[in-house]
């Protein structure tokens, strides 16, 4: 009698946490794929102007540094190569706005994603559009300080997208920890171990699924690894060219208006690779070769750095920045839609974090590394080159893993198919087992010891 208030107390409260539990189930929602998730997309694509556009604005002010500071290419390239490295690699600045708005687009959509990816990251190809004739001017009219204040206040606006991001809260984000399937594991192997022992029935609640080793276990995955690899090649080699274009383009002639002109045009022509890749990419045919449309603009920004020292008037510049800007376009879309295909909607947020936090390194890396290049050789056409070799080699890296992942899968469906019944087919989803030979042993073993001997004597 004693324990029936203990009983009752316990009971209460399994019955609380069960209604707490179905009222964040009611609460939670699939991806909308529209309504407020497209006032999401233009904070998006308001943060992308600020961030990315304004970034890559300073190009434009390589020059006037390098004359007032009376310093090379390598050491000038520093300013642009810590600007982009902050961003992706702390948390300060604006990294605290970039990633999480492009976070909260997967969020809020699913079967329209790279569609809103495309709309949101097309605000770095209009924002260079619109702001390198303005900087220019803003330079000729106040110096390259004042452009720096008005641009400085202009960035501010970060300020309304951060009001608009609303948070939404998804099913799977609601799961409880023991319908998860890696908890429902863990509780498999742990009644297995111990099936009577009270112990562990009670620690089984606090399952490591809701810690931080759920959070970050796609770090583990090898599709992710491979990405994370092919990225610190891509990033090696975009970078580069939105420091030296600018500069490229002078040296070969061409007027300072000309080369701001030049910079528009790779903004421009950025925003059609942004929709048009993300709009095409969402259609029912190309829908499950997303991945192969990345690795295929990738390789032609590439092939587009490999021709680039050939090109030395405007007439040339001009098709080469329509190229590379269509196409850089395309790939920066699809970067989030890879992402989520690899490590899905509940830890996009996180690696999309560590993937822009692998921009870090090569960021900082590039443009200096180039600039010394350009000091030691006295031209532009080795840069380029190793720009373009990086990028070529980011999407053959991630294409051929991508192979022989699908070589696998092959294998296993002929395993699977296979006429023999002693054939057991034994997978953890990436590595297949034959036990047939294993059969064939013991089948032997047990003939030979069923079969009487025979003595002649």
């Amino acid at each position: 009698m004693a324990r029936a208030p203990q009983l009752l107390v316990g009971r209460l409260e399994e019955l609380g946490v069960r209604t707490m539990a179905k009222g964040r189930r009611a609460r939670s929602t699939s991806p909308p794929d529209g309504g407020w998730g497209w006032m999401i997309v233009a904070g998006c694509f308001l943060v992308t102007i600020c961030t990315r556009a304004v970034t890559r604005c300073i190009s434009i002010f390589f020059v006037e540094f390098q004359t007032h500071f009376s310093q090379d290419y390598a050491q000038t390239a520093w300013i642009h190569s810590i600007v982009d490295c902050m961003t992706m690699l702390c948390g300060l600045g604006f990294a605290l706005c970039y990633s999480p708005a492009i976070a909260m687009v997967g969020k809020y959509f699913s079967r329209r994603k790279a569609l809103a990816y495309g709309v949101a990251m097309s605000g770095s190809g209009i924002g260079t559009f619109i702001l390198a004739p303005v900087v220019q001017l803003l330079i000729e009219q106040f110096s390259w300080r004042g452009a720096l204040l008005i641009l400085g206040g202009f960035v501010l606006n970060l300020c309304v997208c951060g009001a608009l991001m609303r948070p939404i809260t998804l099913r799977e984000d609601c799961l409880d920890p023991e319908q998860s399937p890696a908890c429902q594991t863990r509780k498999q192997g742990c009644t297995q171990a111990a099936p009577h022992s009270e112990p562990a029935e009670e620690w089984l609640p606090s399952c490591p699924c809701c810690s931080l080793q759920q959070e970050y276990a796609f770090l583990l995955i090898p599709d992710f690894v491979v990405l994370a690899i092919s990225v610190l090649f891509m990033a090696y080699g975009c970078s580069p060219l939105f420091v030296y274009l600018v500069p490229y383009a002078l040296s070969v002639g061409v007027s300072h208006q000309q080369a701001a002109f030049l910079m528009s045009i790779l903004g421009v022509i950025d925003i059609i690779g942004n929709v048009t890749f993300g709009w095409l990419t969402d259609r029912r045919c190309l829908k499950n070769y997303q991945c192969v449309c990345y690795l295929f603009a990738v390789g032609l920004d590439g092939l587009c750095y490999l021709c680039l020292p050939t090109l030395q008037s405007l007439p040339l510049l001009v098709p080469f920045a329509c190229t590379f800007g269509y196409f850089d376009g395309a790939y920066v879309t699809l970067i989030p839609v890879v992402t989520a295909e690899i490590v899905g909607t509940i830890s996009l947020s996180s690696a999309l974090g560590v993937v822009y936090f692998l921009h870090a390194v090569p960021y900082l890396v590039s443009p200096p590394v180039a600039g010394w290049l350009v000091d030691t050789t006295g031209g532009y056409t080795a840069a380029f080159l190793l720009c373009g070799f990086s990028m070529i080699f980011s999407s053959v890296l991630l294409g051929f893993a991508r192979l022989i992942k699908k070589m696998k899968k092959t294998q296993l469906r002929l395993l699977a198919k296979a006429p023999d019944p002693r054939l057991r087919l034994w997978t953890n989803g990436s590595v297949a087992y034959s036990v047939a030979r294993e059969l064939d042993q013991r089948d032997g073993d047990s003939v030979m010891v069923a079969m009487p001997v025979y003595n002649p004597t």
